[in-house]
């Protein structure tokens, strides 16, 4: 990247305020910007609650000078003037990222960068009409991103690929795990396997063979504890003897025979509704939030042990 240490965060939600977050950590100033004045009041205070807990777990030293280099702006323009890289967290519709990226196009520098954490959305579909438009790509996180590390980056047909090369180099630079596409695809990579998960997950459910409990156990307790430093073909390369052409030879007919393209049930209403009534049951909606803390304070210990193992990719 250039030697401007300027980054800029449009759209501060959950994914926003973690980015800005994962890029002051890596020494960048940071400028984040949301239209809603009730966002922007709130984010300063969450980025401090969430630089104790990233101290607590040993993942960082020094959480007021990180701060520091996070400043909320209430005017787009001012906040990405003169930066090197845009990351852009709007809401996830072709339609508000349309404007904001016209938007953006209209303002930024003629040497910056723009990556959108669409999560399934590929960028032709809202930056076909940006003059500049051979600068944006997707620069997809997991939520939160300041906690897990993978980045898909996914260009457009006419991005250019010498800023995909700019953006996977600063995805390595601030320790993220950058995960290059070849050309888009409708839910990227991480989002098509999470998805044939998820309608098995939701078939399965439907047709009485399990409970939410007794399904989340088995990917929380099993599948997970693997998947959490090892993907898929390196799990069933070391499942069989002879490695992954001996666990095809032996397992082949048996999935080949269980796969259901779609399952039957899958995302009905009727089995999400009961879904969501088993699990409020499970967990009140006033205590989503508080599982939320949990749930980062897990992955905040797992981030460090990972670390600290050197499993960070």
């Amino acid at each position: 990247m250039s030697n401007i240490r300027d980054i800029a965060v449009v759209g501060a939600g959950l994914v926003g305020s973690g980015w800005a977050l994962v890029f002051a950590r890596a020494g960048y100033s940071v400028r984040v910007y949301d239209p809603s004045d009730e966002i922007r009041n709130r984010i300063l205070p969450w980025a401090k609650e969430s630089l104790s807990e990233l101290e607590n777990t040993g993942l960082i030293e020094d959480p007021q000078a990180i701060l520091s280099k996070i400043t909320v702006h209430d005017r787009m323009e001012h906040a990405v003037d003169q930066v090197v890289y845009v990351q852009e967290s709007v809401f996830e519709t072709v339609a508000a990222k349309t404007e904001v990226s016209l938007a953006l196009d209209a303002v930024i520098g003629p040497d910056t960068l723009v990556g959108s954490s669409s999560s399934g959305i590929p960028a032709s579909r809202f930056t076909s009409e940006c003059k500049n438009r051979g600068r944006f790509m997707i620069a997809h996180p997991v939520n939160p991103p300041h906690l897990v590390p993978v980045v898909e980056v996914v260009p457009a047909p006419w991005t250019d690929g010498d800023a995909v090369d700019r953006v996977v180099e600063l995805m390595h630079e601030i320790k993220q795990v950058p995960v290059r596409l070849t050309r888009e695809i409708d839910g990227f990579v991480l989002n098509r396997l999470q998805g044939v998960l998820l309608n098995e997950a939701w078939a399965l459910y439907e047709e009485g063979i399990a409970s939410l409990a007794d399904i989340d156990a088995t990917i929380a307790h099993g599948l997970g504890l693997r998947w959490s430093f090892m993907g898929p073909f390196e799990t069933i390369d070391l499942n069989a003897p002879g490695g992954i052409d001996d666990y095809a030879a032996r397992l082949r007919d048996l999935y080949a025979g269980m796969v259901r393209i779609p399952p039957p049930g899958a995302w009905s209403d009727d089995v999400i509704r009961k879904a969501a009534e088993e699990r409020r049951a499970a967990l009140p909606a006033d205590s989503l939030a508080d599982r939320r803390a949990w749930r980062d304070a897990i992955l905040g210990r797992l981030a460090a042990f990972k670390k600290s193992e050197h499993l960070s990719g």
